[in-house]
């Protein structure tokens, strides 16, 4: 009989422990969270970012009208001061040019006047040019003497006199003045007095002369002579009047 009651017992445990366990097992597998039911469902989740229509009437303080100052770069900066160096100095230049051409303007207009006087004092064959006579018969006189008449006596095919002469015509009249007859051409005058050998040796009153022109040497390098209508009676540099060979002659 207590075996039998042991055993029971043993049974009865064995009951419980196993209930116990299956009690705690199916509250874990039960258990839950639970969450409220939700019915409502949002439809339009950007509502918040849409535009709103303002009063175009409404104060906002003057916001609209602020000028905030600008800041500029130094690119900028430098950019700005060259521009302005640029205009400045294109200014100048065009100053300078309207300054030039005005007094060339001058310059032309006073020669165009000198031009009409000597023309209207040396247009007839009477007319005469105040000059100081040659002071000595010495070729240094002729040279001063015919430099009296640089600028002022007008070229005139085939003329020898101070209203107007050729370069043969010039050196005629000129070596007249001294005591000395030239013929009135220049190949003539070419073959006169004295051969000097080279430019070189040639000294201030020597004739330079060829078939085609014809000077007086001055020194260096130079000749006074009658040499066009444009230019009239001037001094020009030996390689400039003559072009081709030349004689150098001396007389005094």
């Amino acid at each position: 009989m207590v075996a039998v009651a042991a055993a029971c017992l043993s049974l009865a445990a064995t009951a419980s422990s196993a209930s116990a366990q299956s009690s705690t097992s199916a509250t874990a597998i039960t258990s839950s969270r639970s969450f409220p039911k939700t019915t409502t469902v949002k439809k339009n989740l950007l509502a918040e970012s849409t535009s709103t229509s303002v009063d175009s009437n409404s104060n906002w303080g003057g916001i609209e009208s602020l000028n905030p100052p600008q800041t500029k770069s130094t690119a900028e900066k430098e950019a700005e001061a060259k521009a302005a160096a640029e205009k400045a100095a294109a200014e100048a230049a065009a100053q300078a040019a309207a300054q030039a051409a005005a007094q060339a303007q001058q310059q032309a207009a006073s020669r165009s006047q000198s031009r009409s006087s000597l023309s209207a004092s040396t247009s007839s064959p009477s007319a005469t040019v105040t000059v100081n006579p040659p002071d000595s018969a010495s070729a240094s006189a002729l040279v001063a003497y015919a430099a009296q008449f640089v600028g002022v006596v007008p070229y005139v095919s085939g003329g020898n006199t101070p209203a107007g002469w050729d370069c043969s015509g010039f050196v005629q009249y000129v070596f007249a003045q001294m005591g000395i007859s030239l013929p009135h051409y220049s190949g003539a005058q070419a073959t006169l007095g004295t051969a000097v050998p080279s430019l070189a040796e040639a000294q201030p009153g020597d004739i330079i002369a060829n078939g085609a022109h014809s000077g007086i040497y001055v020194g260096n390098g130079m000749v006074v002579n009658a040499l066009n209508k444009n230019a009239g009676t001037v001094y020009t540099p030996v390689a400039y009047a003559f072009r081709g060979s030349y004689s150098i002659r001396r007389l005094l």
